[in-house]
Parts: C-alpha cells; sequence; structure tokens
C-alpha cells in the first residue's frame, strides 16, 4: 500500500503487521473509529486473537494516530502509529497474573470473557509488567472499514508471511481459503 497518511479516515479500515524491537510480532486492523481486531504472532502471549475490542483511536497531529484500550484480563495498551515512516510505539501493561499465566490467554478471547475476567480476580494484579517497545511495521494494506475477513482466524505459523506475500486476501481484501 502507498498511501499518504493525513486524517483519520485514512487510518480507519487499515491492516498492520509490525515487529517490535524486541522481536514480538503483532497484526492489527483499525476496523472502525471505536473497535480494533489484533493476532499475537510473537512474544509471551503469541497465538491470542481478539476481535471488537472497544478502543479510544484518535489522531495526534497529521499522519500520527494514539490508539488506547483495557482488556477483559486488566491488560492496558498504548500505540502509536506512525505509518508514513513505517513506525509505531506500543507500551503494554501486563497484569503480574498474565505474566505468571500467560497460557490462560492463549485463545480466541472473545469466546472466553468470563475466564479472563475470573483470571483477573482470582490473580495477582500488581505489579504490572510495563513493555514499552519501537516497533517496524512490516506490512499496510487497506482493508477498509468493518471487514470481517481481515482478523478471523486462529493465528498460525507463517500467516504473517502469507499475507505480506499476497497469499491471503483476494484483490477485494477477502480471505482466499474460507
Amino acid at each position: 500500500m502507498t498511501k499518504t497518511f493525513k486524517t483519520l479516515e485514512d487510518f480507519l479500515g487499515t491492516h498492520f503487521i509490525y515487529t517490535y524491537d524486541n522481536s514480538w510480532e503483532y497484526e492489527w486492523y483499525a476496523k472502525n473509529d471505536h473497535t480494533v481486531d489484533y493476532r499475537i504472532h510473537g512474544g509471551m502471549v503469541a497465538g491470542r486473537w481478539v476481535t471488537d475490542q472497544e478502543a479510544d483511536i484518535l489522531m495526534l497531529t497529521e499522519g500520527i494516530y494514539k490508539v488506547s484500550w483495557t482488556e477483559p484480563t486488566g491488560t492496558d495498551v498504548a500505540l502509536d502509529f506512525m505509518p508514513n515512516e513505517n513506525k509505531m510505539h506500543g507500551t503494554i501493561f501486563f497484569p503480574k497474573w498474565v505474566e505468571e499465566h500467560p497460557e490462560i490467554t492463549i485463545t480466541y478471547q472473545n469466546e472466553h470473557i468470563d475466564l479472563m475476567e475470573e483470571s483477573r480476580e482470582k490473580y495477582e494484579t500488581y505489579p504490572k509488567l510495563v513493555v514499552p517497545e519501537m516497533a517496524k511495521i512490516t506490512y499496510m494494506g487497506d482493508a477498509g472499514q468493518n471487514n470481517e475477513d481481515v482478523i478471523s482466524e486462529a493465528p498460525y505459523k507463517g500467516l504473517p508471511d502469507d499475507i505480506r506475500a499476497g497469499k491471503y486476501f483476494d484483490e477485494n481484501y477477502h480471505r482466499i481459503n474460507k
């Protein structure tokens, strides 16, 4: 995708893959002006995926965007996207229980909200593990807003490479193999 990001509308509907400096790889989609979807491909919670996460999404200045939310796990996330520079910065605030029991969260969260909330109450929250990292954006796609095909299955080995190679979506940004 070769687009210059200037407005919030330019950002909404964009599908990103990025790799943090610590080598954790994430896939993230600005579904609309209040919702994000994502899959985690590397790091301590690789294999986790979420759709329809409510988020605060705004443009800080032309071409720079801030997205933040709190998950049912109690994890807080703050992301700053600079797509014109292929960079982003993320800070993840993991509750102590997620650091100690990441396996509980490695699932399709939407089908296990009760378990996430139960775990948040059952295990310790503090001290939080704070992970601030710069990331390189390795893929940007214009998926359009509210495209349910973007994040619609569990992550698998090689999925980001399939997307980058053009093997995952057709010309209308719909999954090729459903």
